[in-house]
């Protein structure tokens, strides 16, 4: 998760409203949407995030329905003027007069769930989101916070909401909200290559505005005391007054992630394809992707999609032990007969979106495979990477940037994704307009001098 303190102004809008990576953003087309779901983790998540999308889908005539996962009773778990039970049916309230501001005749499904232990709530979340699905909605939406958003609860609905979305086939907006606060726009983690934006209309703006407004418990202090401060300080609150909202959208349509078919196509007839062995452009990334290791030997390593094993052969040197996986029979035989000298290599075919290797490593790499998986896909194997890590283990990731038309995502996309993961921390950041390079580990690390005795 990232670290972040609710009572700091955090990054002023005028740095975001004046970077010019708004410029050239597609817009989200709106119309003619059926059904609009949004799921919220907390009263006002919905208003600040969607509300201009809501009105707009309800003022067309769509359905729009809102789930609430938790009460949000844990706004001020400090209060000395205000109990949980208090805050409840206070926010309760304040979300009913929003919502009949924004989209009057809203229905909206409260699940009850616990404000911020969402993570171990996830089977009734899920419930409750599938059973506002209507059948046969025509084109449905969910809209939902975001998973990179750096708050534990958002981060859960918009998995929740994700994976719903990819198993009914529908289009899914997430909407950020502590990202204005604790990011930047030159911030490597903005997901500014899926980002899309919804224009407001001046009426919209103010039904917005007075519908923020509404959400009195958290825009203004309980009271004086300690603990009663207001939630949302007045500088963060301008993120939600721009002209327009902004999503990060997966469409329902997203190319596939690549079969063995297509690698089985690809390696027919051919025994080096990438040019692994001659390409001095792939000696020199295999260079910087082994000198970026910040330790010298490693006691357990996965390498994901090995090839031929060019990389694996340099891995293997430092390593005790190496799992090298493949999904395609033909450069596994290949990487095989290479790594024959390496008794401590060990190499499995295995679809690692469906399969995922048993144990816990201290170095997973992940290069030049991240964009053959869809984005469902792509956050099993990275979540699941994340979960294989030791506590001083590292992830390397390294991909190609120029558009591969065959491939569901870009490598810039996959490292977005790998940065809003939110429980690995960045240790290196190599960028060139080749390849992006970059190391994570899930705990922050001492440095090479220091480890060393350098320093």
């Amino acid at each position: 998760m990232v670290n972040f303190d609710h009572r700091d102004p955090g990054t002023p809008e005028a740095q975001w409203i004046s970077s010019a990576r708004w410029q050239g953003l597609a817009e989200f087309d709106a119309s003619g949407i059926e059904q609009l779901i949004v799921v919220s983790a907390h009263p006002d998540d919905e208003t600040l995030g969607a509300a201009g999308l809501m009105r707009r889908v309800s003022a067309a005539g769509g359905q729009v329905q809102l789930v609430l996962a938790t009460d949000g009773e844990g706004s001020h778990p400090e209060s000395p003027t205000r109990s949980a039970a208090e805050l409840r049916s206070w926010r309760a309230s304040e979300l009913e007069q929003a919502i009949e501001l924004i989209a009057p005749g809203t229905p909206i499904r409260r699940l009850g769930l616990r404000d911020g232990a969402l993570k171990h709530e996830t089977v009734a979340l899920r419930a409750g989101i599938v059973e506002a699905l209507a059948p046969g909605g025509g084109k449905t939406v969910i809209a939902a916070t975001w998973r990179g958003d750096g708050h534990g609860d958002h981060r859960v609905v918009g998995e929740v909401c994700a994976d719903i979305a990819s198993a009914h086939r529908l289009s899914l907006v997430e909407y950020p909200i502590w990202l204005w606060h604790w990011s930047s726009p030159e911030d490597s983690r903005m997901p500014w290559t899926t980002l899309r934006t919804v224009m407001l209309s001046t009426e919209e703006r103010d039904v917005k505005r007075r519908a923020i407004a509404a959400h009195e418990s958290q825009v203004a202090p309980l009271s004086d005391a300690d603990g009663d401060e207001a939630i949302l300080h007045p500088h963060f609150l301008e993120h939600f007054d721009r002209p327009m909202e902004a999503y990060v959208v997966t469409k329902p349509d997203d190319d596939a992630t690549l079969t063995r078919e297509f690698f089985d196509d690809f390696y027919a007839g051919k025994t080096d394809p990438w040019g692994f062995e001659t390409r001095w452009y792939e000696q020199r990334k295999r260079a910087l992707t082994m000198a970026s290791l910040p330790r010298e030997r490693f006691a357990n390593a996965l390498e994901l999609g090995c090839s031929i094993g060019v990389l694996s052969a340099e891995l293997a040197p430092r390593c005790d032990a190496l799992l090298a996986t493949e999904i395609a029979p033909q450069p596994l035989e290949i990487a095989r007969q290479r790594l024959a000298q390496f008794p401590h290599v060990s190499l499995r075919q295995v679809a690692t979106a469906e399969e995922w290797p048993e144990g816990m490593f201290d170095l997973i790499v992940l290069s030049e495979v991240g964009y053959y998986f869809d984005v469902d896909a792509l956050d099993r194997v990275l979540s699941r990477a994340a979960a294989s890590l030791t506590l001083g283990g590292v992830l390397v990731a390294c991909h190609w940037r120029h558009e591969v038309k065959d491939y569901p995502l870009s490598g810039d996309e996959v490292h977005e994704r790998l940065n809003a993961l939110g429980s690995l921390e960045r240790l290196v950041h190599h960028v060139e307009e080749d390849f992006l390079l970059e190391v994570f580990s899930p705990r922050p690390a001492r440095s090479v001098a220091r480890r060393t005795g350098l320093l």
